[in-house]
């Protein structure tokens, strides 16, 4: 190859999609590998697109030459164009998504938490495999919330208050809070006849819910039922709220249950909703959350329809 060719060679390279999208992501993740990792190549193939980007350029885009880095951190010059660059790829995933809207066919990916997942997404999933055949869904199941853009995250679930910026939220379902246990542990007659009972049974904490601000705790339940100075009680501590509904059908102890997840454990009498008479609802609840721009896709519309009238069933 000729020092014309090679230079043309290089021009096409760094002009390329592949060679802004590999410096895109090595800037957000600091790392060649996890840049690599997301765009299915080597690093070495990762490094080399954006040494050509930089040779194109004439400047470099990392800081380099220091010992013992262990981040790439882009240059004053980088971080001044990444927000134009990441503009630019969201305007091509739209663009996309547009050519895409005349059929359902496709892959959908949804983004859940795993407990939801576990306790009232995949029981009911096959219904919407029914009715649309020619969409796979893939779930993204994940305990923090996920950047749908760069995920490629089509639609969701999400848990709290109904904020979320960037994400148009319709509230999906409410939610009660209560206490609930294997109907093994109600084979004593005397046992948990009164909430202050509670004081001598171990009770399960979720801890994954510590992280919503408002979410209601044990000592919230008790004081709604009016226990008052009670004696404190073993605790089994859970940070999944599936898992916590499991160790409660198990018989470990007494769960506060979260009743969209509990709802078919109820219904299948693996679990006793314990103290009825005493309502505590949760200040937050479930959302449908997608980008504004996307909600015109066929696949979502069908996803999105199929949520509310399966919540409207529920």
């Amino acid at each position: 190859m000729s020092r014309i060719e090679r230079k043309t060679y290089r021009y096409e390279v760094a002009r390329s999609p592949n060679a802004l999208r590999a410096f895109e992501a090595s800037a957000r993740h600091q790392s060649f590998s996890a840049a690599a990792a997301e765009l299915n190549v080597t690093p070495a193939a990762v490094g080399q697109l954006v040494r050509t980007l930089e040779d194109w350029l004439g400047t470099p885009l990392f800081l380099r030459g220091t010992s013992g880095r262990a981040r790439l951190v882009p240059t004053e010059t980088a971080e001044r164009a990444l927000p134009d660059i990441r503009a630019g790829f969201d305007r091509l995933a739209v663009g996309l998504e547009r050519l895409r809207e005349g059929s359902t066919c496709g892959v959908l990916t949804v983004a859940v938490s795993p407990a939801f997942a576990a306790k009232w997404l995949l029981p009911r999933i096959e219904s919407f495999h029914s009715a649309w055949p020619d969409t796979d869904v893939r779930l993204d199941t994940n305990l923090k919330p996920v950047d749908f853009v760069a995920q490629r995250i089509d639609i969701g679930v999400r848990y709290g208050t109904g904020n979320w910026p960037g994400l148009a939220a319709e509230k999906l379902m409410d939610e009660e809070i209560y206490p609930v246990c294997s109907p093994q542990l109600l084979r004593e007659p005397w046992r948990l006849q009164r909430p202050n009972d509670l004081a001598q049974e171990t009770l399960i904490h979720d801890l994954s819910m510590d992280r919503h601000t408002g979410f209601p705790t044990w000592d919230t339940w008790m004081e709604a039922a009016g226990v008052a100075d009670a004696p404190h009680a073993r605790s089994l501590q859970i940070n999944n709220s599936a898992a916590v509904l499991q160790a409660a059908i198990d018989g470990h102890g007494i769960a506060l249950a979260r009743s969209v997840m509990a709802r078919d454990d109820l219904a299948g009498g693996r679990l006793i909703r314990l103290f009825p008479e005493i309502r505590l609802a949760s200040s937050l609840a479930y959302y449908v959350v997608y980008r504004q721009e996307c909600a015109g896709l066929p696949r979502l519309v069908a996803f999105r329809n199929w949520l509310f009238a399966q919540a409207r069933q529920a």
